[in-house]
């Protein structure tokens, strides 16, 4: 045989080693590389998951243990891939004692495609006790990607307990810190609900679409890989160093990932970001970041393009009492734990960072800590971003994406200028424009909508550490109602409500309004026996703490106990009937019985206001308590992203109209508190995940003075909403607690007048009206006669801008219970309701509140408004609060104005800047006298009072606390002494 040129020989020997390779890929699904796996044994095997300790009888004495948990939709082979990139040998020769979590492969174990998100933090959780029952050691908890999710999870479940450390690497905390090809983050928000809710609820994610959408996040290298794979399919040597990584990523590596479970993750930690903002459900327990105690490492890859370092590093963020340290990697997400990168620095620097928390090692050089300061540079805001969970997906519905938010962006041309969400708010504003008198509507009815609309397993309700689901409050208000039914309430009595903030006050008001009774909100601190007969109660229902106080104060009336639980109890008060001894299975409903039969027009709630003989009670109708509660949707733009935090129980308007109402209508959940602390503000709203919180008047005083807490750091609040804040703690609240805003309200009790601040641009103003609600007018009106001021045509002139006025509110009801109606005010026929107040417009068509009509002070220059001078005294930032108020004195045969005020702690104010404050009002609208004093009373519910500091009389000036007066001769404010006491009162005589 003659010489053949190994021209013709090489391509041919090339061929053939690469067909015999081929071959054998294709028959056995890769090369055999001879290699083994690493040595473990199952130390114990429970429903999901098998616990792996490597290298058994192999760990030294100092080892620390290390647990590694993978992300869901990887086998736990991924801490073993080959011997070259094993995490677990590299631990182990790094002095750690490896461990790993194997939820094996859902697909093909009994019942593994219904695993939820809770299965696998309680999997892991009792993994976690195990090592330390066997190692006597406090563990390490290692997690990638998701698996690291997941240790951020049972950590915060656990609240660190049993835990040394946390080690997680590309593990997203902002799962809303990035969306693929240009998603908006809302509506990556919104997608990612669909998809739990619609797609993900039913169907698991098969393991070819994790595999496929890995490849689709860098097409370009994907092919690279593929091409470079096909070069050297020939060689056979070149091959096996990284066979058993190709074969992880493209065939092996991957598992199905259950449904129940990437629902609950979508869900929860995608379109909610609630990793970040907290508030998220392990079974009912609510969990929050911020409850982790346990030093965190973190490593974050500077070119991962699945979690992009602005989403892990906000782990800092979200856990602010933990000790943050990073280890920055120039690698993409699954460098960071396979590969070169992984061999040199990750591991090597896990285990020194095992032993070095141990104890007995030294601090691992590349860690750099990251403080509460340092995060602030680390990426932008957080709040509001989604992208994460889309990115596993591999970006699936991108161009469905982009066609939604076109449509979005056309429906909110409309109404763009009422609200940063504003076509979201277009069917809220649809509903309340069309609900009238005999519209069925209540809260018993929200509820129930509520709970078609969303399922029965959508959380509702939090209060303490526990979560309850629309389904659940449901059925409890069901339950409550056969018991009203079983002490023979009817529809459309009126049944006393004695309880403090609590879940059985909600329910037990719901559970009336879907009776059709009316719920009279008693107040435990007010005038009980008053309040009884102003409401014509016939027997009231208290809570266990109150019951006693139901007795004592109103002994005439049946009285009823519901809360504390069902089982058997004494509660020591003789004739008191234990509700929840009552068995609903056993209550025959009757034939009268319709669910939420309530109409607009019919009555829902009684609420008092005033204190004594001044106790007022104030009917709330259907539609009225609708119209707060879309309102308050509408103008918050409230969706299921949010959680309202209500800070005043249910018997204050606030509670029950805006917290409570707005939080139903605008599909949020809904957080209440037992009491209003400001020590613990912070820490309950990290627990909730809150990011409306509600206030009434000063409440946020004393949390804008107090001492910063941890959770304050990166809040997720975005709204502080209620009514009557003053302006000078407006401007505080929104300085301290940036970016929050102040939304301001303004609500006529039984009137359906509605005004709102949106933008928050004039602080201090009521905004303007609340489309859909009902239309206010301002009436030119003569204070002191109490009078409208008539146009020719003998109507009531309309105000023009600037000018003061009674605010009125128009309406179609044809008998209003205790408000003062009109007809013919300013057309033959029309009916309006006089709120009481006085208001002005500015030429913006912005309404102002001047002045309650009885707090109006006449003095001898004539009427003088109170409102405009405490907001005058609130631009200056020495001021602390403020009021206003008229006193009788021998200065004067009327009333002259006075102010008085509290400094800001350390400040100190000049008569400069009190003229300079004053100086944009008339002369005769400025206080005749201002003094400092030591605090400003309040009501229980934080407005300020007034009647003890005016029966203080005069002030008496001194350096502590000075006074001044307002020269009648030029103008200027001068110090109030005695001599200047003597010299006013002659001038004034």
């Amino acid at each position: 045989m003659g010489f053949i040129p190994k021209t013709l020989t090489r391509p041919a020997a090339r061929f053939g080693a690469a067909a015999q390779n081929a071959l054998e890929i294709a028959r056995f699904g890769g090369l055999d590389t001879e290699q083994q796996p690493s040595p473990y044994e199952v130390v114990c095997e429970r429903r999901i998951s098998k616990l792996r300790r490597y290298y058994p009888g192999e760990a030294a004495a100092d080892a620390p243990p290390v647990l590694l948990i993978p992300p869901m939709m990887l086998a736990a082979e991924i801490y073993d891939v080959s011997p070259q990139t094993s995490a677990v040998t590299t631990l182990k020769e790094h002095g750690a004692d490896p461990w790993v979590v194997d939820f094996g492969a859902p697909e093909n174990e009994e019942g593994g495609l219904e695993r939820n998100l809770t299965d696998h933090v309680l999997a892991i959780s009792e993994a976690i006790d195990t090592v330390r029952e066997l190692t006597g050691s406090d563990v390490h908890l290692a997690g990638y990607s998701q698996g690291g999710m997941f240790c951020y999870q049972v950590a915060a479940y656990r609240r660190s307990e049993g835990l040394a450390s946390l080690l997680t690497f590309g593990s997203p905390v902002d799962t809303q810190a990035g969306m693929p090809f240009g998603v908006p983050e809302g509506l990556g928000g919104t997608l990612a609900g669909l998809l739990a809710e619609r797609v993900f609820h039913e169907t698991s994610l098969p393991a070819w679409v994790s595999r496929t959408g890995f490849r689709l996040l860098d097409p370009a290298k994907a092919v690279r890989n593929q091409v470079e794979f096909l070069r050297q399919l020939h060689d056979r040597e070149a091959l096996l160093p990284r066979e058993a990584q190709r074969r992880f990523l493209e065939a092996d590596g991957w598992v199905a990932w259950p449904g129940p479970a990437m629902a609950d993750f979508l869900k929860q930690f995608v379109a909610h970001n609630r990793m970040l903002l907290g508030g998220f459900v392990v079974e009912d327990r609510l969990v929050t970041l911020a409850d982790i105690e346990t030093p965190i490492m973190s490593v974050v890859g500077s070119v991962d393009s699945i979690a992009p370092a602005p989403g892990v590093r906000a782990i800092r963020q979200a856990a602010p009492l933990a000790e943050v340290y990073e280890l920055t990697l120039p690698a993409g997400h699954f460098g960071l734990v396979v590969g070169a990168s992984a061999n040199d620095l990750t591991w090597p620097t896990a285990a020194a960072w095992a032993r070095w928390q141990s104890g007995v090692g030294e601090f691992p050089e590349r860690l750099a800590a990251i403080t509460i300061q340092d995060s602030m540079e680390l990426g932008p805001a957080v709040v509001n971003r989604v992208g994460y969970g889309f990115d596993l997906l591999g970006g699936v519905g991108a161009g469905i994406a982009r066609s939604v938010s076109t449509a979005a962006r056309g429906a909110a041309e409309g109404v763009r200028g009422f609200t940063r969400d504003a076509a979201g708010q277009l069917p809220r504003l649809a509903r309340l424009g069309q609900i009238q008198a005999d519209s069925q509507i209540s809260l018993g009815l929200l509820l129930e909508e509520r709970r078609r609309r969303a399922g029965d397993d959508e959380v509702f309700f939090l209060f303490g550490d526990r979560a309850h689901t629309i389904r659940d409050m449901n059925e409890r208000v069901d339950n409550v109602v056969l018991g009203l039914i079983s002490i023979g309430v009817r529809q459309g009595e009126a049944v006393g409500v004695l309880m403090a903030a609590r879940p059985t006050a909600l329910t037990l008001a719901a559970a009336l309004s879907r009776l059709g009774a009316v719920a009279v909100m008693l107040r435990p601190d007010g005038d009980l026996a008053r309040e009884a007969d102003l409401g014509e109660i016939k027997r009231v229902i208290a809570d266990p703490e109150r019951a006693p106080l139901a007795v004592e104060r109103l002994a005439h009336l049946p009285a009823y106990v519901l809360g504390g639980g069902g089982g058997p109890r004494d509660l020591g008060l003789a004739g008191v009937v234990d509700m929840e001894q009552i068995d609903p299975g056993l209550v025959e409903l009757p034939a009268w019985y319709e669910p939420n039969p309530g109409r607009g027009a019919d009555t829902a709630f009684v609420l008092f206001t005033g204190e004594g003989a001044q106790t007022r009670l104030n009917r709330v109708s259907n539609r009225r308590w609708a119209l707060s509660a879309f309102g308050t949707a509408s103008a918050a733009a409230l969706t299921s992203e949010d959680t309202v935090y209500s800070v005043t129980p249910l018997y204050h308007a606030s509670g029950l109209m805006m917290s409570i109402g707005g939080a139903v209508a605008g599909g949020a959940r809904l957080a209440m508190t037992a009491n209003f602390e400001p020590e613990t503000f912070w820490q309950e709203a990290r627990r909730y995940g809150v990011t409306v919180a509600s206030y009434t008047w000063t409440m946020l005083h004393e949390l804008t003075y107090a001492p910063e807490q941890p959770g304050e750091s990166h809040h997720g609040v975005r709204l502080f909403m209620g009514s009557g804040m003053p302006n000078g703690l407006w401007r505080r609240v929104q300085t301290r607690f940036a970016p929050a805003r102040v939304l301001e309200f303004y609500a006529a009790t039984e009137a359906s007048a509605i005004l709102v601040n949106v933008n928050g641009a004039k602080v201090g103003s009521m905004g303007r009206q609340l489309p859909g609600s009902g239309e206010v007018r301002l009436a030119a009106f003569d204070v002191l006669s109490g009078q409208y001021k008539l146009g020719p045509d003998g109507f009531a002139r309309p105000c023009g801008a600037g000018e003061v006025g009674m605010m009125l509110a128009r309406t179609r009801a044809r008998k209003q219970h205790s408000s003062t109606v009109l007809r013919g005010v300013f057309k033959r026929g029309d009916i309006w309701v006089q709120t009481g107040d006085l208001f002005r417009r500015d030429a913006d068509g912005d309404y102002w509140r001047v002045d309650a009509l009885t707090d109006v002070v006449h003095t001898e220059q004539g009427p003088c408004f109170t409102g405009p001078i405490r907001d005058s005294l609130g631009t200056l930032p020495a001021v602390d609060l403020a009021v206003a108020y008229g006193l009788q004195t021998a200065l004067s045969p009327q009333e002259v104005a006075v102010a008085a005020l509290t400094l800001a702690p350390g400040a100190r104010l000049t008569a400069r800047e009190l003229g300079a404050a004053f100086g944009w009002l008339p002369f005769h609208q400025r206080p005749l006298i201002v003094r400092v004093v030591d605090r400003i009373p309040v009501t229980t519910w934080y407005r300020p009072l007034t009647a003890p500091l005016r029966a203080q009389g005069l002030p008496v000036s001194s350096k502590s606390h000075p006074s001044w007066y307002l020269d009648l001769e030029d103008e200027t404010y001068k110090p109030f002494t005695a001599a200047a006491r003597k010299r006013l009162a002659s001038l004034t005589s």
